[in-house]
């Protein structure tokens, strides 16, 4: 299998948003994705970029029966991504905060999540940020196992997670 983990570049969103559907429907919640592509591409590359993102991208999508909405124009196929941002701990300073780590269905269990997640962590390392943070639903098995996995894991049971929508 020929995978290359790469930046994310604006012509990628598109597929990354079939896979975050993807990602709602496994989550139960098919009907809570409501941004639209143009919000999506505007809000990674635009004038005010409030995200970045690598994508697990592979060169022979037709030997795995892959969605068409994946295959990019030029005969690829995005297969899972990982879309982060930055916050800003007052106790900790710069942290990378993992919104989605997700790999299409079809090509889970294949050490994808491994080469996107460890690719994070270098690029923590390389801006020297303090951490990197995220949530798992508590049902989410298979995920809690993946990062149980990777030393110093803090999973803390101490904190709600609150939101407000508007």
């Amino acid at each position: 299998m020929n995978i290359n983990i790469r930046k994310a570049v604006q012509s990628d969103c598109p597929a990354m948003l079939e896979l975050i559907k993807e990602l709602a429907i496994y989550e139960k919640e098919p009907e809570a994705v409501t941004v639209t592509l143009d919000h999506f591409e505007e809000s990674g590359f635009g004038e005010q970029q409030v995200w970045w993102a690598y994508v697990a991208e592979i060169s022979n999508p037709n030997e795995f029966d892959l969605p068409e909405a994946l295959y990019l124009p030029t005969g690829k196929a995005i297969i899972g991504f990982a879309l982060y941002y930055i916050r800003y701990s007052t106790w900790k300073g710069q942290r990378l905060y993992l919104e989605d780590l997700l790999i299409t269905e079809k090509m889970r269990g294949k050490g994808l999540g491994k080469l996107l997640f460890d690719q994070l962590i270098v690029e923590c390392k390389e801006k020297k940020y303090s951490g990197m943070a995220w949530q798992v639903l508590d049902w989410n098995e298979p995920a809690i196992n993946f990062y149980k996995k990777y030393e110093g894991l803090n999973m803390s049971d101490e904190w709600l997670n609150c939101m407000i929508n508007f």
